[in-house]
């Protein structure tokens, strides 16, 4: 009788084990490199299959043509990114200033007002927004294995990108060890109103990001409310005052839509900067700012503006 209530209580152990097999949840699928494309011996374009997405998402990289390890630098588009490619390539020169320098320049492509952040909801018109994972989780050992990556990494943007580049450092301080941020706004709070413009006039519902405007998700991803967890890096803005420059008469083209909008927006945008920076140093974080005594919210100052940094970025990541 005893071999019997033996035998079938180990049965009803092993029936227990198989059943908590079959319901323990599979472990997450992870990001894998679906293709690449070397479209230069220094340029890839690399596709991502991403589960956080749900989709594949094209990454850029610039690199060296050489083997050798190096640190990366995650540089950010703003609220319009270029089709196919960063507006980085397409609208500055970039990849000729980054050629021959030891780093890989890590370039996503699309992010459309996303704020490269994980957003509550899909949208129905910008789709499902995982950048914030993606960004943090599944892009950076994909980055380290096939492009020699050594863990050391830098992120950086412009407006948007910038904005998001700063969120993003403050909410993972072990990933990025230096931030830079062009003609960006650092202060969520401040740009709260900004922001929901910037989305429905891309024909997206801001509440769908982090949810009404003051709710505790905003907080949760406002740098300026978050400054400790920025201690310790290598900080950087730009701006310019909104004012026309000399790139204004290169551009006559667009020069209405420099001066009319791209006037204004710089104008906030510095106002912004001095006043992040002003709680920056107060909570005793040194920061580097380039103030322009001219510039408007354009790309020909950006392009200026990432060179001009990038003394102080590549020495802060040994590149």
């Amino acid at each position: 009788m005893r071999l019997f209530r033996l035998a079938v209580l180990m049965l009803a152990v092993v029936g227990l084990v198989a059943g908590l097999a079959v319901l323990r949840p599979a472990p997450a699928a992870a990001a894998e490199v679906v293709g690449i494309d070397a479209l230069s011996p220094t340029r890839s374009a690399v596709f991502i299959a991403s589960p956080a997405m749900n989709q594949v998402v094209q990454v850029q990289v610039l690199h060296p043509a050489g083997g050798g390890s190096r640190p990366s630098y995650y540089l950010l588009d703003g609220l319009d990114p270029g089709v196919g490619q960063s507006t980085w390539t397409n609208a500055t020169d970039a990849e000729a200033f980054f050629r021959g320098k030891n780093v890989n320049v890590v370039l996503p492509v699309g992010g459309k007002a996303s704020y490269y952040t994980n957003w509550q909801r899909e949208d129905p018109a910008l789709g499902r927004y995982q950048w914030e994972t993606f960004l943090t989780r599944e892009l950076p050992p994909l980055i380290d294995g096939h492009f020699s990556g050594n863990g050391v990494n830098a992120i950086g943007g412009l407006s948007m990108g910038g904005h998001a580049a700063y969120i993003l450092a403050a909410r993972h301080p072990a990933l990025y060890t230096t931030v830079a941020g062009y003609s960006a706004c650092p202060d969520t709070g401040m740009a709260t109103g900004a922001v929901q413009f910037s989305i429905l006039t891309r024909g997206g519902n801001p509440d769908n990001m982090w949810g009404p405007g003051g709710s505790p998700e905003w907080a949760a991803h406002d740098p300026a409310l978050m400054l400790d967890r920025l201690r310790g890096k290598t900080l950087y803005l730009s701006t310019g005052t909104g004012l026309p420059g000399p790139h204004e008469l290169e551009l006559k083209p667009q020069l209405p839509e420099n001066i009319v909008l791209g006037g204004p927006i710089e104008f906030a945008v510095d106002a912004c900067v001095i006043a992040f920076e002003q709680r920056a140093r107060a909570a005793g974080l040194p920061i580097q700012v380039d103030y322009s005594p001219v510039g408007t919210h354009s790309w020909s100052y950006w392009n200026d503006h990432l060179k001009a940094s990038w003394p102080v970025v590549g020495r802060a990541i040994g590149a």
